[in-house]
């Protein structure tokens, strides 16, 4: 499993801890030194059944300051990918990345649904 990560950021800090706190095996990897590509993100989005939308970190100052939320919708689904291909602070973040399934953002009950845990 892949646990794709900007190290400074809280909810990623919060959930790299829910994994390791479950012993639950991950590779690492730093969204900024690693950005994902256009191919991983096609395969990604498609994986994940989500729009396009959801893997935007619509929260960051990058998404602002390119006037995304405005922008996007007229953008067509190959466009959106390969804007997100270009900087890692446009990605949502953690993403959680297996061969079945990729969960962008951290949720914890969404996480637990697709790691197939049981709420203690």
């Amino acid at each position: 499993m892949l646990f794709i990560e900007y190290p400074k950021c809280s909810t990623c800090k919060k959930a790299k801890k829910w994994l390791e706190d479950r012993k639950i095996a991950f590779t690492d990897r730093h969204i900024i030194e690693e950005n994902p590509t256009e191919e991983e993100l096609n395969q990604w989005i498609q994986r994940s059944g989500l729009p396009v939308k959801r893997f935007f970190n619509t929260s960051g100052m990058k998404y602002r300051e390119l006037g995304l939320k405005d922008r996007l919708p007229q953008m067509s689904q190959e466009e959106q990918i390969a804007l997100l291909a270009t900087d890692g602070m446009l990605v949502k973040r953690p993403l959680l990345v297996s061969d079945t399934f990729v969960v962008p953002g951290f949720r914890e009950k969404e996480w637990m649904e697709n790691l197939k845990i049981e709420e203690n």
